[in-house]
């Protein structure tokens, strides 16, 4: 059989209602041929149509690249996701009602892939326990026109779990560096080999097909075994991919440092402008620990990495990112996913059975609404859904978790300098209000465990506790009366002796971390 073909020829094979598996993260390792490919189909034959989509991470520029090429009314069906996001045009379908969709938690949705592959019929966690996708609350669905339970509420041993049903799976849709004409497959310049084979599997174990998307098709037996990671066994299609649409990353071409095939050197770094967002990330980073565990969210907490950078404290961090880099500097924006000089990178389902297992030592996660029980939203707003991610993986199995986020959001503009902060324009946005639209972390059920919960915003940090919010510092230059407590849909407590944010946070100079660091 010639497993070698267009992209045309292999998405022929797609059948009307079929389940397809899609893998990538943000930019990193999105097939992007083969989905562009689906969409020209569909648009000049109308099929395949009515097919199903489920996918772990984001995929997409927040345009027109990944899943956005299956935003398209009659094409999909049904969705179950980890991140919408990225991908407003398949966002816009659920919103107006047009198809089933499902917001599951990306790790959960790593291993759903496994435990189809092994033949089970779905996957048991705690992870989601107490947010939107517990059935007591939403089960994950994001629409009205989702029906369908597909997370039940079940009890081992006297503890709750959640059980996500898993599925059977007829296409997957996957990406390599190279591959044999046989179709094993390696991941040489990929940034991430993420749940490549367990979706391989899943769908083969399936009786599905698997088509993957290579830069570059060798000759058999040039490929090193040891770094086959999708085998020949498990692949009918290969298509050799144009060089467009085979970028590392939607932001980058080709990065060796990704790939662990050089070092970079991180030395050239610019420093961060001296603005709220810095402020923020500084005073994130004095809870940094040396060679702690760490996971960084994207936005606000991606600078908790270059302020460690700045101070030289870099080398002491051991950064983490949940599609499997392990070590190095996490990338950013749409190459988010991809880490400079990482240690290690392991396979995402493996990074979230560390993640579920307690494994991390703490986490500088967004911070987008919160309400007085300590509940943080940032996957749903009004008719805008962006989806959990790993968020809730992660914020709920971290042993200690900093959220960060500016206190009010849209055109809020401080000044900063000399020690103090000053808010000159305040934000047209209350991020904290009464009650959170949707559950992406349960407060109360963080503070019944017992876990360290901050909330770092320029002005004021909180932490949690058995009733809710508790106001423990104040910038220097911020009087609560003015430019706290009005800008809150509730009072919160105040603890008894409430401090004032380190001045060194908002002068230019360097903070002085290594020194912190030592205390």
């Amino acid at each position: 059989m010639n497993k070698v073909m267009s992209a045309q020829e292999a998405v022929k094979n797609i059948k009307d209602g079929d389940m397809i598996a899609t893998g990538g993260f943000v930019g990193c390792g999105v097939p992007e041929e083969l989905a562009k490919a689906v969409e020209a189909r569909y648009l000049e034959e109308g099929s395949p149509n009515n097919v199903g989509l489920v996918y772990a991470a984001g995929q997409g520029d927040g345009k027109e690249k990944g899943l956005n090429h299956f935003g398209h009314d009659g094409l999909i069906k049904r969705v179950v996701g980890g991140h919408w996001g990225l991908a407003p045009q398949m966002a816009r379908l659920a919103m107006e009602n047009k198809v089933e969709a499902y917001n599951l938690p990306q790790g959960v949705i790593t291993h759903m892939f496994r435990d189809t592959a092994a033949g089970r019929p779905g996957t048991l966690s705690h992870v989601g326990l107490h947010t939107f996708v517990d059935p007591r609350k939403d089960g994950g669905k994001i629409n009205e026109v989702t029906t369908e339970d597909i997370v039940e509420l079940t009890e081992v041993k006297g503890k709750e779990y959640l059980f996500y049903q898993t599925f059977p799976i007829n296409v997957a849709l996957i990406r390599a560096t190279y591959a044999d004409a046989f179709g094993n497959a390696v991941m040489t310049k990929e940034a991430g080999s993420l749940e490549v084979l367990s979706m391989a599997q899943a769908a083969k174990n399936s009786g599905g097909i698997v088509i993957v998307q290579v830069e570059k098709v060798v000759e058999h037996g040039t490929l090193d075994p040891k770094l086959v990671k999708v085998p020949g066994i498990l692949v009918d299609a290969i298509v050799e991919s144009t060089p467009d649409n085979h970028m590392q990353t939607f932001a980058e071409d080709y990065n060796p440092a990704y790939s662990g095939e050089v070092k970079a050197s991180l030395g050239s770094l610019k420093p961060l402008p001296l603005n709220e967002r810095k402020v923020i990330a500084r005073r994130a980073a004095m809870e940094l620990v040396p060679n702690a565990i760490t996971n960084l969210g994207i936005g606000v907490p991606e600078g908790v990495a270059a302020v460690a950078s700045e101070e030289g404290v870099l080398g002491s961090m051991r950064l983490t990112v949940e599609s499997g880099p392990i070590g190095g500097m996490p990338a950013g924006g749409l190459s988010f996913g991809a880490a400079t000089n990482p240690d290690a990178i392991i396979d995402q389902p493996y990074q979230f059975d560390f993640y579920d297992g307690g494994g991390l030592d703490m986490t500088f996660l967004g911070l987008a609404q919160l309400d007085q029980h300590g509940n943080v939203n940032v996957s749903k707003f009004g008719t805008k859904v962006t989806g959990a991610g790993g968020f809730i993986n992660i914020s709920q199995n971290a042993q200690k978790v900093i959220f960060c986020g500016t206190f009010t959001a849209g055109g809020l503009k401080v000044d900063v300098g000399d020690g103090q902060l000053t808010v000159t324009e305040e934000g047209r946005f209350k991020k904290f209000i009464n009650q959170v639209e949707q559950t992406t972390f349960s407060g109360p059920y963080a503070a019944e465990l017992g876990r360290p919960i901050m909330y770092v915003t320029e002005r004021a940090v909180f932490e949690l506790n058995e009733n809710g919010l508790v106001l423990t510092e104040t910038a220097p230059g911020i009087d609560p009366e003015k430019d706290i407590f009005p800008q809150m849909d509730f009072r919160p407590q105040v603890a008894d002796e409430l401090k004032t944010m380190d001045a060194r946070i908002f002068t230019e100079a360097p903070m002085g971390l290594d020194d912190i660091f030592g205390q």
